[in-house]
């Protein structure tokens, strides 16, 4: 099999020629790590590769299972596999070998894949960007002057330029949704407790985070999601599934739905006219298929819960840098400059001020329930503004030098409770101010590869729905993507053979 044809399909068709005997585990896995080796260099998708042990996996006889021999790549974040680390971004991480799998680790490796490396991430996934003091910056394969977003950034890259045709990612604030959009890809955030985080994890961030892929295609997506959602005992609670698979939601249109759209900023910050142009033109094409798509205003503060969300994010990331300064034997100075700040925050915070954040999440579910009561689907941009350029949100090199000895001597009090604060997540999400809702609120909701801009560059659109519409979801990007099919689309090649420097 030569690359073009390897890259023609997606992990669904390549684990059908695997079971007819077409080609071997072996070969994908040449093919994957050739197009590693070719790539890698001018992408920085890949922080760690695993070859040797996948190489002996690909070779194994009574590889089993619906993805068998396909090869996949894991996110650096949460998604432990025994014997190898999970530096989540991290320098000090790197020498910390996880001792047990996660879940959804063993799911894959259930389901036959060869996972073979695993994907950059920003440290501790806590920015819209794949920019980090060990990694360097992650490139979008559709310009490589341009990030693939975060948190899953290298699982992004990755996919978008044929390494692998599906890969794992997660999103605690935007992390699978934003990647997505910036790099023409497919991606479903789960709902609240559909996917186990276990058994590390049991509820991270109040269950904003949810476990999951980014794929090429939706019946990609739709099969791994029937491996992931396998319930756990030991997790906090349980989530029926739907009656049947959510691959069958593939060749099940949908019903006639409602849809409510808005191009608006929640934060109030400036929209790009092409992310406008997005969500209008995606709009017409749901008309054109039968559905009733109409302009909406959301009853909900998009200031207040942007706080209230990084409160929340902030007081996690104090106790992730602590708990890692731990099993590392670190320092925080030793971590991002941009991770001791939010600790910082997250510390000088107090407990009664989270609480009361962590509270009005509920009144934003609320909110969401209320507007789901008359419509499907909510419609937005997926981004505020085609992809960032590599350093456009790099904090500045002088706060390496004068940011530490002012966080020793208390300066996260004064940021936690200035201005500055909340003018710092203003800058911070108003590239990606559409994606937090859904986290807060638990709903599941997917960026559909439904735009691209005048450039060229992929602006995918946003689609929120109610609790246990998953397979809703699924339908109508299976119907969006038969209307409007995007798999053959693919980034320029010769950007991807240049060495670009990581930093």
């Amino acid at each position: 099999m030569r690359f073009d044809e390897y890259r023609g399909y997606d992990a669904v068709g390549l684990a059908e020629l695997v079971a007819k005997g077409e080609v071997t585990a072996a070969e994908l896995l040449r093919l994957a790590l050739e197009r590693y080796a070719a790539v890698n260099p001018a992408i920085n998708a890949v922080s760690l590769l695993m070859d040797t042990a996948a190489t002996e996996r690909a070779g194994r006889a009574d590889l089993s299972g619906p993805f068998a021999g396909v090869p996949f790549l894991i996110k650096d974040l949460a998604q432990d596999f025994a014997g190898y680390p999970t530096s989540g971004g991290t320098g000090p991480l790197r020498s910390v070998k996880a001792t047990r799998n996660s879940l959804v680790v063993d799911r894959w490796l259930e389901a036959g894949l060869v996972i073979f490396g695993k994907t950059t991430t920003p440290e501790f996934g806590s920015k819209a960007i794949t920019e980090t003091r060990t990694f360097g910056a992650t490139r979008n394969p559709w310009d490589t002057g341009r990030t693939p977003g975060g948190s899953s950034g290298g699982s992004a890259a990755a996919v978008a330029a044929g390494i692998v045709p599906v890969a794992g990612a997660s999103d605690g604030g935007g992390s699978i949704r934003i990647p997505a959009a910036h790099t023409g890809l497919f991606g479903l955030k789960p709902g609240r407790g559909v996917v186990s985080s276990g058994p590390a994890l049991g509820d991270p961030l109040f269950g904003a985070v949810s476990e999951g892929v980014l794929s090429r295609t939706v019946r990609d997506t739709a099969a791994m999601l029937d491996l992931l959602s396998v319930p756990d005992p030991g997790a906090p609670y349980a989530v029926p599934r739907p009656e049947r698979p959510y691959r069958d939601a593939v060749t099940a249109p949908p019903r006639r739905l409602r849809i409510g759209f808005t191009s608006a900023s929640p934060q109030g910050t400036p929209v790009d006219p092409e992310a406008v142009r997005a969500v209008e033109d995606a709009a017409r094409l749901l008309e054109s298929l039968g559905h009733t798509v109409e302009p909406v205003t959301l009853d909900i503060d998009g200031r207040q819960l942007a706080l209230d969300f990084m409160t929340v994010w902030t007081a996690s990331a104090a106790a992730e840098l602590d708990q890692a300064c731990k099993v590392s034997r670190s320092a925080p100075a030793d971590f991002d400059i941009d991770t001791q700040v939010l600790a910082a925050v997250g510390r000088a915070t107090p407990a009664p001020d989270i609480m009361r954040a962590h509270g009005r999440w509920n009144d934003y579910t609320r909110a969401l329930a209320a507007f789901h009561a008359d419509y499907d689907l909510l419609l937005t941009p997926g981004l505020a503004e085609p992809p960032l350029r590599i350093g456009q949100h790099r904090t500045p090199a002088i706060a390496d030098t004068l940011l530490p000895p002012l966080l020793r001597f208390g300066a996260g009090k004064l940021l936690a409770r200035t201005g500055f604060y909340r003018d710092l997540i203003t800058a911070n999400l108003s590239a990606v101010p559409f994606t937090q809702l859904a986290n807060i609120t638990g709903r599941p909701a997917m960026s559909v590869p439904t735009h691209w801009t005048a450039d060229g560059l992929p602006l995918g659109t946003q689609f929120v729905g109610p609790t246990g519409s998953e397979y809703l979801l699924l339908q109508l990007a299976a119907e969006i993507e038969t209307a409007l099919p995007w798999i053959d689309r693919h980034p320029p090649e010769e950007p991807l053979h240049q060495a670009i420097p990581a930093r």
